[in-house]
């Protein structure tokens, strides 16, 4: 892969970890999350009843998480998923602000690094759209 089309704007060893290390962390969150929403824990379910959208809302949640987990884990797909669920966590924010109460606090963090992590390998947002010209 050449410098061009590297999916990290800097190919330094501690960029390289910390994406990893960033990208490992969200998602074994995320697929905790997510599974816990798909599975219909109790706590999930009654968080979306909470926010009134109906559970099928619940069951979406979940699969948008696990799925960008999952995304975060194969390189080619890191942007996506980050971005996905950076997006994600925007909504979890608001929720939690204007529709539930509690500590946003959890979802705040989550968007910081999925954030970063888009940040870090938005090259690849660059050479996707090239792939689609």
């Amino acid at each position: 892969m050449t410098a061009a089309y590297s999916p990290l704007i800097s190919q330094s060893k501690a960029v390289r970890v910390a994406s990893w290390a960033l990208r490992l962390l969200s998602a074994a969150v995320f697929l905790a999350a997510g599974g816990a929403k798909i599975a219909g824990e109790p706590m999930m379910v009654a968080i979306f009843d909470q926010v009134g959208f109906g559970q099928w809302f619940r069951v979406l949640t979940g699969i948008v998480e696990v799925g960008g987990a999952i995304a975060l884990l194969v390189t080619a797909s890191t942007a996506f998923g980050a971005l996905t669920l950076a997006v994600t966590m925007v909504f979890a924010v608001l929720t939690h602000l204007f529709l539930i109460g509690g500590n946003p606090l959890p979802a705040v963090v989550l968007l910081a690094i999925t954030g970063t992590v888009a940040w870090l390998h938005r090259r690849s947002f660059a050479v996707i759209l090239d792939a689609l010209r």
